[in-house]
């Protein structure tokens, strides 16, 4: 029986012939949702450090980071890539970009790169500049969140849908990888809602999607959302149900690279479960195993599909 899942370290090892290891480093990026471009307030769930190191900001260059955090996946001789995770690292000019680009092409047993970044900070020539980069596996994460402009507005994204697709048709046809970013339990939003941005991503030429559970984090515009009584956070029993059926609707062909939020330290507010990390990964497996749900089964075609074993009919939206 194929499994359930395709997950990133599947996909890695078909691109390096082994397992990988994204290595996370801070170049000091910003984002127009914080240096005043569009906002100075950031997204209404971001935390004030960008989910990233902050190692850029205690001096530590790419080089010497790169020294230290690749030396485990170094030991276990496994693929190593270079992960700009924190902000928007193709925000900018086009310069900066490509200094970026290759000083790390410049990195001991580099074989590819990842950068997290928004789609309204991508251009031709950007998009350009990432796929001349030499090295074997270029992949952009791409936020989304939500695929209703409305929520994108009240969450204050400061893009819309459209740019995202656009983002994503124009890197994937320059040969990059594209991981889409969504959550569920934002402001406003059901798991229908939820599940209809599964579907827009998954119409579009992504390689690999991230799915997180909307986290109130200490210091966000959330926290005090949350705190003045105007936002509730999703179950855990309706998050568990919201990503079991959102893996049933993406292409068997998407690797699935997270299920579930990771907080960081001393910075989750609510909902409580979700720093049971390890359990909801198992409270998804098991309603995988238990209701026999498996990526692809439902393809927005409304029609049953055939599984070895049975007829699956598709549930509900």
């Amino acid at each position: 029986m194929p499994p359930r899942v395709r997950t990133l370290s599947q996909a890695f090892r078909a691109i390096f012939g082994r397992r990988a290891k994204k290595i996370p480093l801070d170049a000091g990026s910003s984002c127009p949702n914080r240096d005043g471009a569009l906002s100075q307030n950031g997204c209404l769930f971001c935390n004030a450090a960008g989910s990233g190191t902050g190692l850029h900001l205690k001096g530590f260059g790419l080089r010497a980071q790169w020294a230290v955090l690749s030396q485990p996946a170094r030991r276990r001789n496994e693929a190593l890539l270079a992960y700009l995770q924190s902000f928007s690292n193709t925000y900018g000019p086009p310069e900066r970009l490509a200094a970026l680009l290759a000083e790390m092409a410049q990195l001991p047993d580099i074989e590819g790169i990842c950068l997290g970044t928004r789609p309204d900070c991508l251009n031709n020539k950007k998009i350009k500049l990432l796929a001349a980069a030499p090295v074997a596996h270029v992949r952009l994460e791409l936020g989304l969140q939500s695929a209703n402009d409305a929520t994108l507005t009240r969450i204050n994204r400061g893009h819309t849908a459209a740019d995202f697709a656009r983002a994503t048709i124009d890197a994937a046809a320059a040969g990059l990888s594209v991981t889409a970013h969504v959550m569920a339990g934002l402001p406003g939003e059901s798991v229908a809602d939820f599940l209809a941005t599964v579907d827009f991503v998954a119409a579009l030429p992504i390689a690999g999607v991230k799915l997180h559970n909307t986290l109130v984090v200490a210091g966000s515009p959330l926290a005090a959302l949350y705190a003045a009584g105007g936002y509730v956070p999703m179950a855990r029993e309706d998050y568990v149900t919201a990503v079991c059926r959102a893996i049933a609707r993406l292409p068997v062909q998407v690797a699935i690279e997270r299920q579930n939020a990771d907080p960081a330290p001393g910075e989750l507010l609510a909902p409580a479960w979700a720093a049971d990390k390890q359990g909801i990964l198992r409270d998804i497996a098991e309603r995988l195993e238990r209701e026999d749900i498996w990526q692809g089964m439902e393809r927005k075609t409304g029609k049953c599909l055939r599984r070895p074993g049975g007829i699956i009919p598709p549930g509900p939206p």
